[in-house]
């Protein structure tokens, strides 16, 4: 049995959530392994819509064990709510079914707030990146930098203080230089005294945990948030989350090697969309994007951001495929291009004047680069739906088949609406 990777081939909001909900039903444990509540889904089970940020996909299936893994930065109040709002639904989520990695980052107040600060500074110099504002960044920061407190230190809270002073001591002096008042121990203290109680029976040594399920011949589904073109280094830099979202991040954030992973599989959207700042090649800033941000409900699930929208970039996905090394996509989305008279695909880039197919690091290159397209002919007929190659029309087979062909990966599922049953399986994953 395949251990199976899911990754965003795009910059995010690919449909993940009906493909993973798909593939969590299957599988025996599901694990975050980056970012935090600042990437969500929607699961739809049984009529019942549950929107997850935080959470692993698992924890709505019984019988499911569900991660988050040492790689994820972790909000408790954010945890505490969220589980909240899914026992209100009727979903009660124990430490039996739920592991959090004992070595997990945590995020708070101060996090938050710094990322506002930043955020707001930089708007007022044409430099903002888009966060979500929730301190992701500034968690990640921390962590890199050596004075986080972590997730295994609500269990030891003598040594607290002495943590604290030493965050503190960064971040009051970023705080002074920004303008803002500092804060008290006390009042950090507080904070993590308040919710250890609710976080510390879900803790564990995940990467022991995960490492018997292998070896029991589990199925484990690795679940990662936005996607590939927000990568911290092979992202839009610095217009990207401040994690590594591609596959390889499954084994360092979840505390397995690299050999555990047997199938990573693209979420890969009909056509392209982009949330907060940052190059977009093929963004169409007028009907086309309408009509495409109209047809397919593009707001974000956890900021309720609207998406900008344009035409899908094989360039771009060609290269999510090679940096996350993926055996097949599942093409999501494919509906919302049903009624379109023509339909285009980058297929390279202009950049001062040569021909180039692949995304430049630089940033200056990026915001120069001009698409090159290819145009093929759409269809009238609806592909929502379809659950068998024959239901689709011609002309939208021919738009999968070229898709594959430039992005040298094939399609492996096909996704032809929101519901969980419409779409064509062509590569089980977890058989592969």
């Amino acid at each position: 049995m395949a251990n199976v990777v899911v990754v965003g081939s795009q910059w995010g909001d690919e449909g993940k959530g009906k493909i993973v909900d798909w593939l969590s039903e299957r599988a025996d444990v599901v694990v975050r392994f980056q970012g935090g509540h600042n990437a969500g889904h929607t699961l739809v089970i049984d009529g019942v819509s549950y929107k997850l940020s935080l959470l692993p996909s698992g924890v709505v299936r019984p019988g499911k064990l569900s991660v988050i893994g040492n790689g994820v930065v972790f909000d408790p109040h954010a945890f505490v709510a969220e589980l909240g709002r899914l026992a209100d639904q009727g979903v009660t989520v124990t430490p039996d079914r739920l592991k959090i990695a004992e070595n997990t980052a945590l995020i708070l107040s101060l996090h938050r707030e710094l990322d506002g600060f930043r955020e707001d500074a930089a708007s007022n110099s044409g430099t903002k990146i888009g966060t979500t504002r929730r301190g992701i960044g500034p968690a990640y920061e921390d962590k890199v930098g050596r004075r986080a407190v972590r997730v295994m230190d609500l269990a030891n809270i003598d040594t607290l203080p002495a943590k604290v002073d030493r965050l503190l001591t960064h971040h009051n002096a970023l705080r002074r230089g920004l303008g803002h008042a500092e804060v008290t121990h006390q009042a950090i203290m507080d904070e993590l005294t308040s919710v250890a109680d609710r976080i510390l029976p879900f803790v564990d040594r995940v990467w022991s945990i995960l490492e018997d399920a292998r070896r029991a011949g589990q199925r484990i589904l690795f679940e990662g948030a936005q996607g590939t073109l927000l990568d911290i280094d092979h992202g839009t830099y610095p217009f990207v989350t401040s994690s590594n979202t591609v596959a390889g991040q499954a084994a360092t954030g979840s505390g397995l090697g690299p050999n555990s992973i047997d199938y990573v599989l693209g979420i890969t959207k009909a056509y392209t969309t982009r949330v907060g700042e940052g190059p977009f090649p093929t963004e169409q800033d007028n009907e086309v994007g309408d009509f495409l941000g109209t047809q397919g409900h593009e707001f974000g699930t956890v900021t309720g951001r609207k998406r900008r929208c344009g035409w899908f970039d094989a360039v771009l996905v060609r290269q999510a495929v090679v940096a996350n090394g993926m055996n097949g996509i599942a093409l999501t989305k494919l509906d919302v291009l049903d009624g379109l008279d023509e339909i285009k695909i980058c297929t390279g880039y202009r950049l001062d004047g040569a021909v180039i197919d692949y995304l430049p690091a630089s940033q200056g290159a990026q915001a120069r680069i001009e698409p090159i397209y290819e145009t093929l002919e759409g269809w009238k007929e609806t592909t929502r739906g379809a659950r068998k190659w024959a239901d689709l029309p011609a002309q939208a087979i021919k738009y999968v088949r070229h898709v594959e062909e430039l992005i040298g990966a094939p399609v492996a599922i096909l996704s032809t609406s929101p519901e969980r049953e419409d779409a064509i399986l062509v590569t089980d994953p977890f058989q592969d």
